[in-house]
């Protein structure tokens, strides 16, 4: 007899293994040295390491977070701006040039002006609305407006780009009387300045995070502040850092420390002037402990070889889970086709790539006819044997690089890459024509069915719901039409 196969290991019983294995051996090696060392590592954190960090990070944060106020301030004083305004705004198009011109060349987001005068709202792909100052959203500009400094920096979301959040450098303009006419500048988004800090902390191995004077932690990384403290906290809510809250009413720059159950953190202070914050830059006694005392280099190496161990043990079997559900995230499991979310992901960057290229791209939008009929009639695995047919169809009418799916229910969607218009009515026709002859077999019953199909193509202000909306208004015209047609949407 078969002898029974043997039993996975299950992912949780592997982490409980690492966890177990990762103490074990970090307690072994880590308390023969610890204590001996702390004094000597204590002193090196405060007086070398940290300001040494500090330096670094503020050197960095000139040229990656202060130039794009040193771009706002250019825009505020540029004659073109000023001259553009006093002549009346006659047009849009000479800022709106302006705009895209500094988004281009200095890698911005987002670029804008609002006029004081027609309180118009510009940006880089024209005018953007008319601001109100009734309106939650325009709170900013009149904010500005009656604030004593000339700049300020403020995260909000940008209604030009899908209302990303956005850390924007606001600044003053004036005219040549040093009258107030507008606000301008540039932005970035919040994820970019994460990813900044994200890099900071994973070059420098500290924690780095910013606070205003008023004691409001301002930006983090992905994993947040001190004690996971997140974006928006004051720093009179984290454990330790309570009494520091009361020191930043004033520049001040410095070295401070703080407990949390039992253990120390050291924290550089530094005073940024251009930015109005304050950078802050953490490190945890024992994780530097296990950095820098050549006593803790054996214990090192043994967790390093217990952990490459662990990791190579749990990836054999989480590879396979990841990898099953991957499937399943992206396949549709009646027709084995990509879905939807699989879809629009190669969708997507299908048009990315067609927009590159200057290439075209066509969308065929299928709807079996008389669908529920056929359910109705025959029941609902025939229509599955159908849906499985007319995708197998589908599969064998493509090249490598088209992407095919299961829009959902009776409905199919193809992307033709870099084909045109005629040859896509010609491959639809093709397909109705040999749907329209096919016979599906189910139990002992032989299936007919019809398709009709909507064609679109990519155009250059398109993105893919644009695209599928204009192959889904040809596809309704092709079944107003009296369906097993195909219909094209040119506007």
């Amino acid at each position: 007899m078969p002898s029974p196969s043997p039993k996975t290991a299950s992912p949780r019983s592997l982490v409980f293994l690492l966890l177990v294995l990762l103490g074990c051996g970090f307690i072994a090696t880590s308390l023969a040295s610890y204590y001996a060392a702390l004094d000597s590592i204590r002193d090196g954190i405060v007086n070398n390491e940290l300001p040494l960090t500090s330096d670094n990070v503020y050197s960095e944060i000139q040229k990656d977070l202060v130039r794009p106020i040193l771009i706002s301030s250019m825009m505020s004083r540029d004659t073109f701006v000023r001259d553009w305004v006093l002549g009346g705004e006659q047009t849009a198009e000479p800022m709106t040039r302006y705009l895209q011109e500094v988004q281009s060349h200095y890698g911005a987001v987002t670029s804008f002006f609002v006029s004081e005068q027609s309180k118009t709202y510009y940006q880089a792909k024209g005018v953007l609305k008319k601001i109100d100052q009734q309106a939650d959203r325009d709170a900013w500009y009149y904010r500005l407006r009656d604030r004593q400094e000339p700049y300020e920096i403020n995260v909000d979301i940008d209604m030009a780009n899908g209302d990303r959040m956005t850390v924007f450098i606001n600044y003053k303009v004036f005219d040549y009387q040093q009258r107030f006419i507008g606000a301008t500048g540039v932005g970035l988004t919040v994820d970019a300045v994460v990813q900044l800090i994200d890099e900071y902390q994973q070059r420098y191995n500290r924690r780095v995070y910013f606070v205003d004077a008023n004691g409001r932690i301002v930006l983090t990384g992905a994993n947040g502040g001190p004690l996971g403290a997140r974006i928006g906290d004051q720093l009179s809510e984290v454990h330790g850092l309570e009494g520091l809250n009361s020191k930043l009413s004033h520049p001040q720059s410095g070295d401070f420390s703080y407990q949390d159950h039992g253990h120390g953190h050291y924290l550089n202070v530094r005073f940024i002037p251009e930015l109005d914050w304050y950078l802050f830059v953490e490190t945890h006694e024992h994780g530097a402990l296990a950095s820098i005392r050549q006593s803790l280099y054996l214990n090192l190496a043994i967790w390093a070889v217990v952990t490459l161990v662990v990791l190579l043990l749990v990836s054999l079997v989480l590879r396979r889970y990841q990898a099953r559900i991957n499937a399943l995230a992206t396949t549709d499991s009646l027709t084995e086709l990509p879905n939807r979310r699989g879809f629009e992901m190669l969708a997507n960057q299908a048009i990315q790539e067609a927009r590159r290229s200057q290439s075209t791209l066509c969308a065929l939008l299928f709807d079996l006819d008389d669908f529920k009929q056929l359910n109705d009639n025959h029941g609902h695995l025939a229509g599955d044997a159908v849906l499985r047919g007319f995708a197998q169809h589908l599969q064998q009418s493509l090249r490598q690089s088209d992407i095919v799916c299961r829009w959902g229910g009776e409905e199919f969607i193809l992307l033709l890459k870099d084909t045109t218009l005629e040859s896509a009515r010609q491959l639809g026709e093709k397909i109705r024509q040999q749907t329209e002859s096919s016979a599906f077999e189910f139990a002992g019953q032989t299936l007919h069915t019809s398709t009709s199909i909507g064609l679109a193509a990519l155009h250059d202000d398109d993105d893919l719901q644009a695209l599928i909306a204009r192959a889904d208004r040809a596809l309704y015209r092709a079944k107003q039409a009296g369906r097993n047609r195909l219909c094209e949407e040119t506007q």
